[in-house]
């Protein structure tokens, strides 16, 4: 897995926020996103689930999502706390 290219970056966030291990981590992802653990690896497939959901990718389009709103998008769908997103939201309910 390398980054946003894959899972890499979605399976070191759970990590990171849920404190699993890394075998763990990845069944989390996949459960959440409803594919395989094998697709997980594959970067045609998480091309296509990061596009449909738009949280982010390696070649950005003008219709996808910019940075902090891919965020939110990955916090509420792995559930997830993500400090900016978290600190973002407080702010716009000022």
């Amino acid at each position: 897995m390398s980054g946003i290219r894959t899972s890499g970056d979605l399976v070191a966030r759970v990590q990171m926020a849920k404190g699993l291990r890394i075998d763990a981590a990845k069944q989390y992802v996949a459960d959440k996103l409803k594919i395989s653990l094998s697709d997980l690896h594959d970067s045609s497939v998480m091309r296509d689930i990061r596009n449909q959901l738009n949280i982010g990718e390696t070649n950005a389009r003008p219709e996808s999502a910019d940075a902090l709103a891919a965020k939110s998008r990955i916090a509420q769908i792995l559930d997830i706390e993500i400090n900016s997103v978290t600190r973002f939201n407080k702010m716009s309910k000022i």
